[in-house]
């Protein structure tokens, strides 16, 4: 289950990645990017302060997904999820969603919502040693 989590935050973060990499390519967002403004939202040191911190739970997901134990992981990474599912949720609140901006908001809500279920199911090893 360790490894499977920790993929599955990597999957996630490679999609938050390249979500952002096509809005890069979006000269309508570009534009407001350089301007520091997308639609009514001020881009500010500290919005982008909150946003690095929001990137780092998927990062360090990766890696406490692996050295964790137990209880420990279990918890962190169904706290992570929901932290992670609410904020790309909320996102979609923000402006004028794009086609391809849902697409990738889909995939990583469904990679988010399905890493907080696995940790919800997720025995302890003393339970799955029982049933076996």
């Amino acid at each position: 289950m360790k490894g499977l989590l920790s993929a599955l935050w990597v999957f996630a973060m490679f999609n938050y990645l390249y979500a952002d990499v096509m809005g890069l390519m979006d000269s309508t967002l570009l534009t407001q990017y350089l301007r520091g403004q997308v639609d009514s939202l001020r881009i500010t040191r500290e919005l982008l302060f909150g946003a690095a911190v929001l990137m780092e739970i998927p990062i360090a997901m990766t890696l406490l997904s692996r050295v964790l134990p137990h209880r420990a992981n279990r918890w962190a990474n169904i706290v992570a999820g929901i932290i992670k599912t609410a904020a790309v949720a909320g996102t979609l609140s923000i402006g004028s969603a794009t086609g391809y901006y849902l697409f990738f908001a889909t995939i990583e809500i469904a990679c988010t919502t399905l890493i907080v279920v696995l940790a919800w199911r997720w025995a302890p090893p003393a339970a799955r040693e029982a049933r076996t």
